[in-house]
């Protein structure tokens, strides 16, 4: 059976459940058992290669006591199985002793349960989906690249579950930015807002090609920093990163901007940061009191920009998805923010995405602007990414793909080449337009003239005679429908 299959079958079993409303719920129940099965697996593992390792789990709460079934009829089941998750697995989870000595990959499984749920209500449908799942090896490297390679199925499913969708973002977004990006071994990648983690994954594929020895791949397993603030994403990231062979996977579970940003020392500063903020949202007076006072604002993608600039070491690296409001908002927090930016670091280019590149889930345009911090920004590159021959915009049926940024791939490294998407502004014209950064291509812009007094006269006179002889028309026909 394919695991896509699999997932399916997962999904048809929990409809016949009462207790599991939902895409999102189908998903998360998914994902818990998923976790605790992969975790065992790893365990597995940790166990070969370490004599003293203890698990943090009680005996009888391992995936390999409860869960699996021998086929002897002694594996729990109805409501046996139901209380035993309810009243024992999940209680004992939430209340894991952990303390800051605790090694991380333990301590992940509380944090993976702390606001986790167990929604079926029926036991014997909860044992068929344990059964499922215990059929998948782990341990096997086919299985387990196997999973990953429809991961996005899972997230896809889980986006079109109304708003729980927000925090995706495509694989060819988040593959580009961290390819430019290029994070090596020894630095630290950072999102603030990773949702499941694909720029984190994004980044974890890049470093890996380049281990060369067994401390480069220990240096890897702590290469990688997350926070999300929602317990889905969150527990889907924690999920996603094992399945990657992250041990110890560094996800907080919590809110990037709760904290004062005033606070943030270099020891809290990153060298890779690469994300897609949610926008459009709205933050609470208590938040935004964290940012200086020229900086707060209720829009929650401006916030993150600030954190991003407190937050990146000095030649640190960003790239960053955000909307066209970004771009031209003129607030003044907006105006303060843009100012902020383009005096701290160099924002070399602006990446302009086209129509439809997140559709079906949201029409926003988006940009990805890539800066650093070293000098500030003398003069920023455009590059309208254009729609394919025959496209009006990118749909569900017709999803942006990696082979659409392949023009800038191309003109990244040869920018003198004459390219009717790219550009350039000075950081003096930007000034002059207020901190307004969305420059149109001035390729594509149709030539304007001057006319003259007459020629205007002229040019209204002879539309006027088109519209008396347009309503001429439509008297007669009207005369003629009444006849």
């Amino acid at each position: 059976m394919s695991i896509d299959n699999l997932i399916k079958r997962l999904q048809n079993i929990m409809r016949q459940d009462s207790g599991v409303d939902g895409d999102a719920q189908r998903i998360s129940q998914i994902v818990w058992v998923l976790f605790l099965k992969i975790y065992d697996s790893k365990e597995d593992l940790w166990e070969l290669y370490d004599d003293n390792y203890e698990s943090i789990l009680p005996e009888d709460l391992r995936w390999r006591k409860w869960a699996v079934d021998n086929k002897d009829g002694k594996a729990m089941t109805g409501e046996e199985l139901l209380t035993f998750v309810n009243d024992t697995l999940f209680p004992t989870l939430k209340s894991l002793e952990i303390d800051e000595t605790t090694p991380r990959k333990s301590a992940i499984v509380r944090e993976v349960f702390e606001d986790a749920y167990n929604y079926m209500k029926n036991g014997v449908l909860l044992r068929q989906v344990v059964n499922l799942i215990d059929d998948i090896d782990f341990t096997e490297i086919k299985e387990r690249h196997a999973f990953n390679d429809i991961y996005e199925t899972i997230l896809k499913d889980l986006q079109s579950a109304g708003n729980s969708g927000e925090f995706y973002s495509p694989r060819a977004t988040t593959d580009f930015i961290a390819e430019i990006i290029n994070p090596q071994i020894g630095e630290i990648v950072a999102d603030f807002a990773c949702g499941t983690g694909g720029f984190l994954i994004s980044a974890l594929n890049i470093l890996q090609k380049q281990i060369k020895t067994v401390d480069d791949k220990e240096k890897i397993n702590n290469s990688l920093f997350g926070i999300e603030k929602k317990n889905l994403p969150h527990l889907l990231c924690m999920t996603n990163l094992l399945l990657h062979d992250i041990d110890a996977p560094n996800i907080i579970h919590g809110n990037s901007l709760e904290k004062n940003i005033r606070d943030y020392k270099e020891k809290d500063k990153f060298d890779c940061i690469m994300m897609n903020p949610p926008y459009g949202g709205t933050e609470e007076k208590i938040i935004q009191s964290n940012f200086p006072t020229e900086l707060q604002t209720s829009e929650t993608a401006d916030l993150f920009v600030a954190l991003i600039l407190y937050r990146l070491k000095q030649g640190g690296r960003v790239g960053i998805i955000l909307p066209d409001n970004f771009l031209f908002g003129n607030e003044n927090s907006q105006k303060a923010l843009k100012k902020k930016l383009l005096d701290e670091c160099n924002l070399h280019t602006i990446v302009k995405l086209p129509a439809g590149v997140f559709a079906p889930y949201t029409s926003i345009t988006t940009n990805i602007l890539f800066f650093e911090k070293t000098v500030s920004t003398k003069e920023i590159h455009y590059y309208d990414v254009p729609l394919p021959e025959g496209y009006r915009s990118f749909s569900k049926t017709k999803p942006f793909r990696s082979i659409h940024l392949d023009c800038v791939r191309n003109w990244w490294d040869n920018r003198d080449k004459e390219d009717l998407n790219s550009y350039k502004v000075t950081i003096d014209e930007v000034i002059d337009k207020e901190y307004n950064l969305d420059f149109k291509n001035p390729n594509q812009l149709v030539e304007e003239r001057e006319y003259t007094l007459e020629e205007l006269l002229d040019t209204m006179e002879e539309k006027s005679k088109n519209i008396v002889s347009l309503v001429e028309e439509i008297r007669c026909a009207l005369e003629g429908v009444e006849e």
